[in-house]
């Protein structure tokens, strides 16, 4: 079962319905092999498990269940209701997907449903109800994996019908929806209900607060299909956990931190694509992402906020990078490099997709743990040592991570942002996010996710990136946060715009402006190369504004056209605490200086100063204890100053540690480095 004293989790997506029975022993002798503990199974296999509505053929899945419980290997069971079988999409051709522009798709891939489609709903019940009433109570079922990947959106009639029912609850009545999607404009008001349909493919651009609500919509749709699966299998045994796995992606319209408090375990899919260290940067980003919304998760409801905020890695590709339709293969060592930077963060382990690449199919070019070359490669002896590795590592599993800044993120912001009617094509709340992030990481500081309304007590420094929505509770969380004392970095297009989308006059950044000390006249979007300079000798890119000052000081001046002279960087006493504004995305290495300044001045300091660049450090708090991660992400050996027992070697280090060209350490630490009381937050 899923226990707290299990260690840490380690194995993939299983697919034994690919293969033939013998197949099926080897994989498990190979899985004790490299220490695997726990698969999922099922994932895509709904066509196996009923082959004709309500015939269900469970014999293959029996004998699967009962050969991984025989060799100790938990499972995570899965809904199949990704993919409904051929027979369900002849029978119910209304349920299958419909563009924006009326198309209706076709079988013969995967995610062939609407959530809205009242027969596809019915059918996902009696597939998850059948699974639960014969497996509920399986010894080797440890969690339950409802669907995979939510983010399937339709515009069918079944979906216009729900979006009116949505709409009338969220808004009460067509008055408070024409004025919140401010339909004057454009002769688009509505008077009857009748009227409203789905954002269809439209003449020019559509109304952005349509547009947001409908994201709004598909993401409580989806929520709701999930909680009536999980609602069943939990009826059927409450002990065992129910999670789903979240797709990080911007198509997808799911706000996965508000969701986290109906997942009993917060589980995401992180695929990076960027094939230089940006990948390590993603890998950092997403991790942190999933600890920030599992201090939202059902799990930590209870008011236990002793516990660490624990998440799941349910997926990640073993030995390849998928960039720009290349699948480039991670350098020897990238790949236990990166599931330890999710384990530092939180994961309760690493899981992969997938177990055995498959001879046919449309991902037969998959990254697997067993690829088409057999366990006699190294991907597989590196599977090996991984599983050996988080075996050693397993202590740290109660450890909760140290971060002295908050990042606040907002789904809803990244959703608006994408308006095709917005100032500039390359508007992105979660660049903006990675961009704030890469320069903390790269500054060494531990960084939180929070969402605004969160508890910001214990950090020193709150940063805003493009928070580019933001409601009256919004604003006063942030203006008492910063006159109580706390240190606030906000940047471009935050708080221009209100719950809505609709933007805020009087001047931007509109709901920041009073606590800011500035007040933005006009925007200054850059063209595709250019950058504008700066006065410390850094440089601006995609954006730049003209600000005026009430209240602030200049930081950092533009040093060239139209706005030579103008403020760029401010900064502003307000209350007891500072705000900073950044006007311009400034380049990365002046990034990161701008955010050391500021996350300085608020008190904090780097997990391991004396890092070298390129050695990323993380650290783990339990009662009594800590761990420092170091991950080597150079191609030359590093020495970094640390003392305790490195878990992966046995070695004790005095006074520093080193590390190997792209190798990796986790000390047990003795020290002063290592006591609680430094400055910031313990995902607590």
């Amino acid at each position: 079962m899923w226990g707290d004293d299990a260690g840490l989790r380690y194995g993939g997506d299983y697919n034994p319905e690919q293969w033939p029975a013998e197949v099926w022993r080897e994989d498990v002798a190979l899985m004790r092999r490299a220490r695997v503990n726990l698969v999922t199974v099922g994932v895509f296999a709904w066509s196996r498990l009923e082959p004709e509505p309500g015939r269900y053929t469970f014999d293959w899945l029996d004998q699967v269940l009962a050969l991984l419980h025989d060799n100790g290997i938990s499972v995570a069971l899965a809904t199949p209701t990704a993919s409904p079988p051929p027979w369900f999409s002849l029978a119910h051709p209304d349920a299958l997907p419909v563009t924006a522009d009326g198309v209706r798709l076709h079988h013969g891939s995967r995610d062939t449903y609407c959530a809205a489609a009242p027969a596809y709903r019915a059918a996902a019940r009696r597939i998850a109800a059948a699974l639960a009433d014969r497996y509920a109570h399986h010894p080797a079922l440890a969690l339950w994996h409802v669907h995979n990947e939510y983010g399937t959106t339709c515009h069918c009639a079944h979906t216009a019908r729900a979006f009116r029912r949505w709409l009338a609850d969220r808004h009460g009545d067509l008055d408070a929806l024409n004025a919140a999607w401010a339909t004057s404009f454009w002769s688009q008001h509505y008077t009857d209900w009748a009227q409203v349909d789905t954002p269809r493919a439209t003449q020019y651009l559509a109304n952005p607060g349509h547009l947001l609500d409908f994201r709004r919509f598909w993401s409580d749709t989806l929520l709701a299909a999930y909680a009536e699966q999980r609602d069943l299998l939990r009826a059927a045994n409450p002990a065992v956990p129910v999670t789903t796995n979240h797709v990080l992606a911007d198509w997808v319209p799911v706000d996965h931190a508000r969701w986290a408090a109906e997942v009993d375990l917060v589980a995401i899919d992180h695929y990076p694509d960027a094939t230089d260290g940006g990948a390590e940067e993603q890998t950092a980003l997403a991790a942190d992402l999933a600890r920030g919304w599992a201090r939202h998760g059902a799990g930590r409801r209870t008011g236990d906020v002793g516990r660490p905020a624990r998440w799941l890695l349910m997926e990640s590709a073993p030995n390849q990078i998928h960039s720009g339709g290349r699948m480039h293969a991670k350098e020897p060592g990238r790949m236990a490099r990166h599931s330890l930077s999710h384990v530092a963060r939180g994961s309760r382990g690493v899981m992969f997709f997938q177990w055995r690449a498959p001879a046919g199919g449309a991902e037969r070019f998959h990254s697997a743990l067993v690829p088409h070359a057999g366990p006699d490669t190294r991907v597989f002896r590196e599977a090996v040592d991984l599983g050996a590795t988080l075996e050693r590592i397993s202590e740290v599993d109660d450890g909760t991570v140290d971060a002295a800044v908050a990042i606040a993120w907002d789904a809803a912001s990244g959703w608006a942002l994408g308006h095709p009617g917005m100032p500039s094509p390359r508007l992105n709340h979660r660049d903006e996010m990675s961009a704030a992030h890469r320069a903390l990481w790269r500054a060494g500081f531990g960084t939180d996710i929070v969402l605004p309304g969160d508890r910001l007590d214990g950090y020193r420094l709150l940063v805003l990136p493009a928070l580019y929505l933001a409601s009256e509770a919004t604003a006063d969380w942030v203006g008492g946060y910063v006159h109580g004392g706390g240190h606030l970095l906000v940047t471009w297009l935050s708080g221009v715009a209100d719950e809505h989308a609709r933007v805020r006059l009087d001047g931007h950044p509109g709901a920041f402006r009073d606590v800011l000390g500035v007040r933005v006249e006009e925007f200054h979007p850059l063209a595709d190369g250019e950058t504008v300079p700066l006065s410390d000798a850094g440089t601006g890119r995609l954006w730049a504004e003209t600000v005026r000052l009430a209240g602030a000081e200049p930081v950092a001046s533009y040093a060239g056209g139209p706005l030579a002279g103008l403020p760029a960087v401010t900064r502003h006493r307000s209350g007891a605490g500072t705000a900073w504004y950044l006007s311009t995305r400034p380049d990365d290495a002046t990034y990161r200086r701008l955010v050391t300044q500021a996350a300085r001045a608020a008190g904090a300091t780097p997990v391991c100063p004396a890092a070298p660049a390129g050695v990323e450090a993380v650290r783990r708090r339990a009662a009594g204890a800590s761990w420092l991660f170091l991950l080597n992400h150079t191609d030359r050996p590093q020495q970094v100053p640390a003392a305790g027992v490195d878990l992966l070697t046995g070695a004790t280090a005095a006074t520093e540690v080193h590390l190997p060209a792209g190798g990796a350490a986790v000390l047990r630490e003795t020290g002063a480095a290592g006591r609680p009381g430094d400055p910031g937050r313990h995902d607590r």
